[in-house]
């Protein structure tokens, strides 16, 4: 029987595990402009994937030499697009589209993204700052919204935002589109040069302090989308929180492995467990993820301890146990008090539903084959590193694993490790043919532990 692995579900199951609710905090992006310095504080809890792309191209120096190329009188005055290379205004490279996450009015102050007339999901690069508050009606409904994700931070700032406003747009001009509406400086005629253009020589995320990062007592339990149990096992992902964790805000990337070896830092973020190094998932300033080392001794708590700039955190104990496993169940499935289990049709790539997550209306039948994901299941046959590691081949669990639907103890087609991802578990499971219609309990045993979650299966003949 082929075993089938639903790739867009994973995709979808690595950013349960790294991305779990944390709460942001904001930071100051200071623009070095030669009209002036401005501080804009972001906001990624209005608009975190934006905050993080825009801190992306902040840490490439995309916006070093960059110009303000377009000016509108009472409106905006938009940068981000093009630098200066050797006297001539070269197009800066650009990263991939985001999302567009508007929610904030575009009021006086604030910075947003541009974005193609045609496409509210079409940001990258360019930014533009709002020159009054009576922009809002139209910035707040054109092509989506404009995705405010910061507002210039003080009087000061916000004095040199209008000087730059104030620089005068030549009509005619003497470049052409996209600079047909270009501040210049003392400009008398001719082709523009350096010194005429207004320069945002570099932006930067000051450096405050450092400060010791913080673990919160009882701060540390497994992956929430996955039980969010207070003991942890070799290879469970867990999450910790707390403050002063990090200054940047994303998950692990292909570029932050080594061949197939997850990150043990990331953004200068460590983690120790038992004296071992983790492999670092996600960090925050309020929340970090990783996947503990599969060599952590069993049968006794293991300080786990933050490091970040120099410093370390005080520890905080953890139970590690031989067993901690899982299965993905989000809180996004929690419907009227009710867990369900994350099950997806093996024959579509569907996710199994009663109705209640839009979209999917299909629940399970009797005798189909589904799909199920977990994490901390530990060893699996042939030996293969269950930790920090691009797992390829298919695998077997090394303990015995029973599924129960209902009351029927049900055929596991597969159950091993997800080639392609690290640490993350997948069960192929036969619906029994006998199962009636409803919500039906599934309990899962490893071994001889039942898993401790109470969840559910909708089964509909």
């Amino acid at each position: 029987m082929k075993i089938r692995f639903s790739t867009p579900l994973c995709l979808v199951l690595l950013s349960s595990i790294a991305i779990v609710a944390p709460r942001a905090e904001a930071q100051t992006a200071r623009f070095h402009t030669n009209l002036g310095d401005m501080d804009v504080i972001l906001n990624p809890i209005a608009a975190p994937l934006t905050v993080a792309n825009f801190i992306n191209y902040i840490n490439k120096g995309a916006y070093n030499n960059s110009v303000f190329h377009r000016s509108v009188s009472g409106f905006i005055i938009q940068a981000g697009g093009f630098q200066v290379v050797n006297h001539q205004l070269a197009t800066i490279p650009q990263d991939a589209a985001v999302k567009n996450e508007y929610g904030i009015s575009n009021t006086k102050g604030t910075i947003a993204m541009a974005k193609l007339g045609s496409d509210p999901n079409s940001a990258t690069n360019q930014f533009f700052f709002n020159e009054s508050d009576s922009n809002a009606s139209n910035l707040n409904f054109q092509n989506g919204g404009f995705t405010v994700f910061g507002k210039i931070a003080d009087a000061a700032s916000l004095a040199v935002m209008d000087k730059i406003a104030a620089v005068p747009v030549p009509s005619p001009g003497p470049l052409a589109s996209p600079f047909d509406q270009i501040p210049l400086l003392n400009w008398n005629g001719g082709n523009p040069t350096d010194a005429n253009y207004v320069i945002i020589l570099s932006v930067t995320l000051p450096d405050l302090p450092p400060v010791q990062p913080s673990v919160k007592p009882n701060g540390v339990v497994t992956a929430s989308s996955f039980g969010g149990f207070t003991a942890a096992a070799p290879g469970s992902f867990i999450e910790i929180y707390g403050s002063n964790l990090a200054t940047t805000r994303r998950g692990w990337t292909g570029t932050d492995f080594t061949g197939n070896n997850a990150p043990t830092s990331l953004d200068g973020v460590t983690v120790s467990i038992g004296g071992k190094a983790a492999f670092v998932n996600y960090v925050s300033p309020s929340q970090v993820n990783v996947q503990v080392p599969a060599d952590v001794p069993t049968g006794a708590p293991a300080p786990v301890v933050v490091s970040f700039k120099g410093l370390d955190s005080d520890p905080v104990m953890l139970p590690i146990q031989s067993s901690a496993a899982g299965l993905l169940a989000p809180s996004s499935f929690s419907v009227f008090g009710k867990q369900y289990v994350v099950a997806v049709h093996s024959d579509s790539g569907d996710y199994v539903s009663n109705g209640n997550l839009p979209g999917f209306p299909e629940p399970a039948l009797p005798g189909e084959t589904l799909i199920f994901y977990g994490i901390g299941f530990g060893a699996v046959t042939p030996s293969t590193p269950i930790a920090g590691q691009v797992v390829s081949g298919l695998t077997s669990l090394a303990s015995p694993l029973q599924f129960k639907i209902g009351t029927s103890t049900t055929q596991v087609v597969y159950s091993g490790l997800i080639p392609g991802l690290v640490g993350v578990y997948q069960f192929n499971v036969v619906v029994p043919a006998d199962a009636p219609n409803g919500d039906l309990p599934v309990e899962v045993t490893l071994g001889s532990t039942v898993i401790n979650q109470k969840l559910f299966l909708p089964v509909q003949k």
